[in-house]
């Protein structure tokens, strides 16, 4: 598109520039949510630098994803409280101090603490940048729009693994902080030139209490799910803080309905098509993550590859899936979202059955080539539904659908990785062969342990197929439009409410 096209107003009626705003946005969110992944290679470097275990080196991860899930849904509040601009300009300074902090920080302490405070600015930073999007396209081009954005969204945590490889072979740990902080300084500055006010701001009334419920509930359950790998399901600690989180989540629900602002607008869920679109996305971010952890797992346990090589198996599918995400939005726009939803969610199916058969011998192509099938089905249901979802909500709503959307897809994701990677485990466990055998027979125990291991990445891989199976059969309640009309029934409805 030429600039004409691309110039617009912002809420006071001055023109800007979008296509040199949203290329700001992008890199601001690039850097961001990069960092979710960044450390997944690095940890051994880490537990050697600095003397820690690895239990402790998972908080690293653990905490900034908890913290992460807790400020999302508080972003509701701030894009409707605060400017766009200084809203974005906040959270890339919380994002850029964080940042300086772990990249000279003197201890373990110090590094938890600036990851803690970078999770603070990408929870803001992920659903108000979508709330952007929302708002500066028209309905009928905001397939085009979450595409784009979905490049991001996929590129970003995929690239982490492999870039952290290449940094930890051939630089020190710091420069995964490092490399960041010239760029996102830059992105600070472009952002007082580049980024305008396009989000309408009110003065809601702020429920601190709603506020506590959130960040207990959402935290405990996350904190829960996260530690399943560690602890297993019967640990106490374990059940206690998902069970408690559950609860205090749903006092969350009954007390915003009752609410006249509430904090947390529970009610998108009245839209049907929201419901289902976020339902979709939370099954499809399930489906995916946790084979994203499981595959580099199989391949260096299996495979016996290192762990910069496992995580460059998967790089050619999430490349795949960013170049797919702005051709899919695109096609949503012109087609809507029930096709590519359907066609996806079969591709992503058929795509995961064959990773339960794999043995010892399979060809690392072979599973490169499947991933990135996978891949390419996922790209045609993430965004496109997500879309149409946020489509049948009311503009009032669409910031509160963002934040809900991403907060359940943040604990689905949990969810998802803490049962794959305990199916892996228990399975493994209970088919393993007896210590005896060790020292009876050294070979038929290293053979019968890999059998054991290899039923584990079955069952784990059974789970996947399982969701997307059930993923499959939900697009086919997908409506065939791209949600516009049903967004405008619900404003038409509010209007008339209103008189």
């Amino acid at each position: 598109m030429n600039d004409k096209v691309q110039i617009t107003t912002d809420i006071n009626g001055q023109p800007y520039n979008r296509s040199l705003m949203v290329l700001v946005l992008l890199i601001g969110a690039f850097c961001t949510i990069l960092n979710q992944t960044i450390l997944s290679t690095a940890f051994p470097a880490l537990m050697k630098a600095l003397d820690i275990n690895t239990s402790t080196v998972q908080w690293l991860t653990t905490g900034f994803l908890m913290v992460n899930g807790i400020m999302i849904p508080i972003s509701a509040y701030l894009s409707s409280r605060f400017n766009t601009k200084g809203l974005f300009i906040i959270a890339m300074t919380v994002f850029e101090i964080g940042t300086i902090l772990s990249w000279l920080a003197p201890s373990f302490a110090a590094i938890l603490t600036g990851r803690l405070i970078q999770a603070v600015g990408v929870g803001i930073n992920m659903p108000l940048m979508q709330n952007i999007m929302l708002t500066i396209y028209p309905p009928e081009k905001r397939g085009t729009a979450m595409g784009i954005n979905g490049l991001v969204i996929s590129l970003a945590p995929a690239i982490g693994p492999t870039l952290s490889g290449w940094v930890i072979d051939n630089y020190s740990w710091r420069w995964l902080f490092g490399m960041i902080v010239p760029i996102a300084a830059l992105v600070i500055i472009a952002s007082f030139v580049l980024v305008k006010n396009v989000i309408p701001n009110r003065r809601p009334k702020l429920d601190w209490l709603s506020v506590i419920i959130s960040t207990l509930g959402f935290g405990s359950m996350l904190y829960g799910f996260s530690s399943v790998g560690d602890k297993g399901w019967t640990n106490p600690v374990v059940l206690s803080t998902i069970v408690i989180g559950a609860i205090l989540v749903v006092f969350l629900v009954l007390r915003q309905n009752k609410l006249d602002e509430p904090f947390l607008e529970f009610k998108v869920f009245k839209s049907g098509e929201f419901t289902l679109a976020t339902i979709l996305s939370s099954i499809v971010m399930m489906a995916m993550v946790g084979v994203e952890l499981v595959i580099p797992l199989y391949l260096q346990i299996i495979h016996g590859m290192s762990a910069l090589h496992s995580g460059l198996t998967l790089l050619f599918g999430a490349l795949f899936m960013g170049i797919m995400s702005p051709i899919t939005g695109n096609l949503f726009d012109r087609h809507g979202a029930k096709r590519l939803a359907v066609t996806g969610m079969f591709i992503l199916t058929v795509g995961t059955l064959p990773f339960a058969f794999i043995t010892r011998d399979t060809p690392t192509i072979y599973i490169i080539f499947l991933y990135a099938v996978r891949m390419f089905g996922i790209s045609m249901v993430m965004m496109p539904v997500t879309t149409a979802g946020m489509n049948s909500l009311p503009f009032n709503l669409i910031s509160h659908g963002t934040a809900v959307n991403n907060t359940l897809r943040q604990v689905a994701t949990s969810v998802g990785t803490a049962i794959m990677i305990s199916v892996l485990t228990n399975v493994t466990k209970n088919n393993q062969p007896g210590h005896a055998l060790l020292k009876a027979s050294p070979l038929q125990y290293k053979s019968q342990m890999f059998d054991a291991t290899l039923m584990g990445y079955h069952a784990a891989f059974w789970f996947a197929i399982i969701f997307s199976i059930l993923g499959l059969i939900l697009t086919f309640f997908v409506t065939s439009g791209n949600g516009i009309h049903l967004r405008i029934d619900s404003v038409d409805m509010k209007e008339r409410e209103e008189k």
